[in-house]
């Protein structure tokens, strides 16, 4: 049985694409602050997502949107100062990256603040702009399903690719990032069998949240593992609730996750 224990040594895109290649899963933490990142460290979190998300779960806005470069470069800096094993990727926000060359300014000051890939939502379109940073020595992670920048396109918070033209071109937009050159995948709230097709139709790793237990990793946001959500989405759980203590929530989360635990049938749409 799998016990978390401290990272021994500092996690590279090519440590995940190896978990991936052996079929170990590794373990995602969505989070902010330097505390938090130096305990994931502790508690063997192999990847740290600085997500944009901070706007709704820290800043207190109703959506990701408002969120802006300064706001992201600060919070990345914070965790970078805290934690020096786990591969830190950095959201870019809204309208940050609808060009190449804007992508390439904007991703530039993440990297520069501490983060070792960034990562960006959306489909093909953004194919000629992965293939420019990771040409220029910058990962990158794409994103998948639902996407919340686009949260008013999509009409809401909803499962993506439930039927089939939807599934098909969520088919097609991650063998494009794929083929672009994408070092990761986040896929969120899509059917469990879609995440599963997806996930082995790629060669970099997946990463699912509200994607079934099929993906190479899992994500969750440090406030729904801790259960600071006023209303969890379905596809979280309350970690802390039957742990304990904040570390004990952290080591449960990734053991439960390497030993396939979570997400059950309850944290999953089909």
């Amino acid at each position: 049985m799998y016990a978390a224990t401290e990272l021994e040594k500092p996690i590279t895109v090519q440590t995940l694409r190896k978990m991936k290649a052996d079929g170990e899963k590794f373990i995602t933490v969505s989070l902010y602050d330097a505390p938090m990142a130096a305990m994931a460290q502790r508690t063997g979190v192999e990847a740290l997502l600085v997500g944009d998300s901070l706007g709704m779960t820290v800043l207190g806005y109703d959506s990701t949107i408002p969120v802006t470069m300064e706001q992201m470069i600060y919070h990345v800096e914070a965790v970078a100062r805290g934690n020096k094993k786990s591969l830190i990727m950095g959201d870019m926000p809204f309208m940050t990256y609808a060009t190449p060359e804007q992508a390439l300014v904007n991703a530039t000051r993440i990297m520069q603040a501490g983060a070792h890939m960034v990562k960006i939502e959306g489909g093909a379109w953004l194919a000629e702009t992965v293939k420019m940073l990771t040409d220029r020595g910058i990962p990158v992670c794409g994103h998948l399903g639902l996407t919340p920048q686009s949260v008013h396109k999509l009409g809401g918070y909803r499962v993506q690719g439930r039927d089939e033209d939807t599934a098909g071109q969520l088919l097609d937009d991650a063998a494009q990032l794929d083929e672009a050159g994408a070092d990761l995948l986040v896929l969120e709230c899509v059917p469990a069998a879609l995440a599963k097709r997806i996930t082995e139709s790629v060669s970099m790793p997946t990463i699912g949240i509200g994607a079934g237990r099929d993906t190479d990793a899992q994500v969750l946001v440090i406030n729904d593992i801790l259960g600071l959500t006023e209303q969890p989405p379905k596809f979280s759980k309350n970690f802390l609730k039957e742990a304990g203590d904040i570390p004990s929530a952290l080591r449960k989360y990734a053991e439960d996750v390497k030993s396939g635990v979570f997400p059950d049938d309850s944290h999953t749409f089909f």
